[in-house]
């Protein structure tokens, strides 16, 4: 019952809830990045979605306009500290999440969720084992297991089997304890970057 309605219900009222204030938000950011390089406020690209749907994901961007794309080893995004592809504004809407706030409106939208997997590029499922694609019969979310306990501490494998654990175990209890979990590790900022040994470019 959580899984299939209540958890969309809970969504649409949260976000639509949180609108007001994601607006003050968009004013005051928008202004920040405008102000430090006259690009556009928003990042959005193309994700996989709920059973390999794909859509536009909302967020601030944190890059220069036209900024190469670097990959870890595994294919995930590359994230570091020191990425000279950062705005100086970017490092820290990053480490404080606020670049992800803007995903209020795909939770809105019903493309996202509150919590749920992170959601990779499309061409990503093509590399998904059929056990690792159980993560796509949930909608993907704005923070969940992987973004509260280890961010960018672990790799891609490794947070695809933890999708899956959460696709098979949603539960209210699992996402108040997911989202409780995900203010602690934005408060102390913890794994927020990866290590640059294992980037790859692939521009």
């Amino acid at each position: 019952m959580y899984k299939n309605y209540i958890k969309r219900i809970s969504d649409f009222f949260i976000s639509l809830i949180f609108m007001p204030f994601l607006l003050l938000v968009i004013l005051c950011v928008g202004i920040i990045i405008k102000l430090e390089d006259k690009g556009p406020i928003f990042y959005n690209a193309e994700r996989l979605g709920k059973n390999g749907a794909t859509y536009r994901m909302f967020k601030f961007r944190t890059m220069k306009v036209n900024a190469p794309d670097l990959r870890n080893e595994d294919g995930s995004t590359f994230s570091a500290e020191n990425d000279s592809r950062l705005l100086k504004s970017g490092s820290f809407f990053r480490k404080t999440s606020i670049d992800e706030l803007p995903q209020i409106i795909n939770v809105f939208l019903g493309s996202m969720s509150i919590v749920g997997p992170r959601p990779d590029l499309p061409e990503h499922i093509n590399q998904y084992t059929e056990e690792e694609k159980e993560k796509l019969s949930v909608l993907p979310g704005v923070t969940g297991y992987n973004q509260a306990y280890f961010r960018n501490s672990i790799d891609w494998s490794e947070r695809k089997k933890n999708d899956v654990f959460y696709s098979r175990n949603v539960s209210i209890l699992f996402d108040v304890k997911i989202i409780l979990k995900t203010i602690q590790t934005v408060i102390f900022r913890k794994n927020v970057f990866t290590t640059k040994e294992d980037v790859k470019n692939e521009f």
